[in-house]
């Protein structure tokens, strides 16, 4: 799945979203690349204060990659996405 990330919140939501899909524990996660448990709780949790290598290996595991995109290239939706997301 490909998720739109426009603000702190809509990533760490990205990221339990795949975390919990693939049936993995925080700590299960996290062991795999090498962090803590209480890393990968931060990044889902409040990710504007952890740090790009933790989110990139968090990234690593749940087989997700981080792309940049021009908005200005991206095609115009009347959807708006939600809030909480």
């Amino acid at each position: 799945m490909d998720y739109l990330i426009q603000k702190p919140a809509q990533l760490g939501l990205a990221l339990k979203s795949a975390r919990k899909a693939q049936e993995l524990t925080q700590a299960a996660a996290a062991a795999k690349v090498g962090l803590l448990p209480k890393t990968v709780s931060a990044l889902e949790n409040h990710p504007g204060a952890s740090s790009i290598e933790s989110l990139l290996k968090l990234l690593s595991v749940l087989d997700l990659e981080l792309s940049l995109a021009n908005k200005a290239l991206r095609p115009k939706t009347t959807q708006t996405p939600h809030e909480g997301w």
